[in-house]
C-alpha cells in the first residue's frame, strides 16, 4: 500500500476515507504533506488522465500527485511539471500548508 511506502520513508501516513472522494477525504492522510494531495491507485490498466484529472479536482487548489502501482511492480508518481520544477526548486516547503495559499497544480 502506498501508506506502507510512506511511512518506511518516514513520513506519518494513514488511509483516508477513500470511499467518499473530494477534498474532505483523502486516500492518504500524511500529517508532513498536508499541503499536498494524493491520488493513489493501484489498478492494471490506469488511464492517467483520467487520475491526474481527479487528483486536480479533489485536491481543491492544492499540489496534488498520482501514485500509482500495478501487480508485481514497483510505485510511480506523476504530477505535473510545474509543480516537479517548483519541488526541484523549493524543496519540501513546497508542501507546506499556508493559511490562506494554494497552489494550482
Amino acid at each position: 500500500m502506498w501508506r506502507d511506502e510512506l511511512r518506511a520513508a518516514g513520513f506519518t501516513a494513514r488511509r483516508g476515507q477513500q470511499f467518499a472522494g473530494g477534498t474532505d477525504s483523502p486516500d492518504v492522510v500524511v500529517e508532513e504533506l498536508k499541503g499536498l494531495h494524493q491520488e493513489v491507485k493501484f489498478v492494471e490498466s490506469l488511464n492517467l488522465e483520467n487520475a491526474c484529472a481527479q487528483a486536480q479536482r479533489d485536491g481543491g487548489g492544492k499540489p496534488w500527485i498520482v501514485a500509482h502501482k500495478r501487480s508485481r511492480s514497483g510505485w510511480k508518481v506523476t504530477m505535473a511539471a510545474e509543480l516537479f520544477f517548483r519541488l526541484m526548486r523549493d524543496g519540501m516547503e513546497t508542501f507546506a500548508e499556508t493559511a490562506g495559499k494554494t497552489a494550482t497544480t
